[in-house]
């Protein structure tokens, strides 16, 4: 797939996929709680603007590589909300046919590389990628998302440094919500964000993550640029996540924000700021119900994997067996 105009170009698509995050998301909780979804999730609710400002500012041949808290980058780069719940329900048809739930999503055909449960991961992929598209005269780009617990991750300074060398097309967006899982940024992170970007000779700038538009404008910038092959570029996105780190917070009844904190930034919530007129919201609101309803519905009848194939897909040529081992 190819183009050069955004899918998320006006305010009100842009409203419209904030939304339908929001909601998703939601409805994941919802899940969760009833076990209708293995395991947990990772809720992205209140960091909505930086997934849909960053991929507003891709063409639909650009790439991403997504983290543990993905659902929202995998849904504004395209996906298939009813595909996505039928992968988080473990179900055959989900996006990676019910074997890689809430943390690994994938749609290599709308350039989504893969959400990653390992901290910083998805930024060696994303460098790889844009130096192999370089390498082939394509001037697609690729975004890696991460987030401010990944700043000490060696993966992600390795890859900040291959890219600066070999002057990828890959912009590195971190999620900066203030904590990396229970520890405050403030205690766990010496010097700053953009300093380790600085430090490789890559430009970078620190934006409001709460305002969808900032992030579209900033990344552009940097997209640009990389598009145009000056290299790398690194933004930092000053976010929230008004849930916990993962489902499980709320059994084990950690306390490590306090209520006037999380209020605090409640009140500049990223869909207010960027809702549209009243009549033309509720309009938008209705149809994202509507969308996930019918998402819900068709991915509740699809069917499990086979447990006989389980050992499916594991590896790219079949399993192979030890050496005198029978087949």
């Amino acid at each position: 797939m190819t183009g050069t105009v955004p899918p998320l170009a006006t305010p009100a698509a842009r409203y419209r996929m904030m939304r339908l995050i929001r909601e998703f998301d939601t409805l994941a909780l919802e899940w969760e709680r009833s076990g209708t979804i293995p395991g947990g999730v990772h809720p992205c609710i209140g960091q909505e603007a930086v997934a849909v400002g960053t991929c507003a500012a891709l063409r639909p041949n650009d790439r991403i590589t997504s983290t543990h808290r993905g659902h929202g980058h995998v849904l504004a780069k395209g996906a298939d909300p009813a595909r996505l719940l039928a992968e988080l329900a473990g179900r055959a048809t989900g996006l990676n046919r019910g074997r890689g739930g809430s943390m690994h999503a994938a749609d290599l055909s709308l350039g989504i590389l893969g959400a990653n449960g390992m901290v910083g991961a998805g930024a060696a992929i994303a460098a790889g990628a844009a130096w192999a598209a370089r390498r082939r005269g394509q001037d697609t780009v690729v975004i890696s998302f991460f987030g401010d617990g990944a700043l000490n991750q060696g993966v992600l300074l390795e890859s900040l440094n291959l890219a600066a060398l070999h002057r990828a097309p890959v912009v590195f967006v971190c999620e900066n919500n203030g904590y990396a899982t229970t520890l405050a940024a403030g205690e766990g992170i010496a010097g700053s964000a953009t300093g380790r970007a600085a430090a490789f000779g890559i430009p970078a700038v620190t934006v409001d993550g709460m305002d969808v538009d900032a992030v579209r404008t900033a990344v552009a910038e940097a997209v640009a640029r990389a598009r145009a092959g000056a290299g790398p570029g690194f933004v930092e996105c000053l976010t929230y996540r008004f849930e916990g780190h993962h489902t499980m917070e709320r059994r084990l009844r950690l306390c490590y924000r306090t209520s006037e904190e999380v209020d605090s930034w409640r009140a500049r919530d990223p869909l207010d700021r960027a809702r549209p007129g009243p009549e033309e919201a509720d309009s938008i609101d209705v149809e994202v119900a509507g969308i996930l309803r019918r998402a819900a519905d068709w991915a509740l009848e699809q069917e499990r994997p086979d447990p006989a194939t389980a050992g499916a897909y594991t590896y790219a040529g079949g399993p192979a067996p030890r050496p005198g081992v029978p087949a």
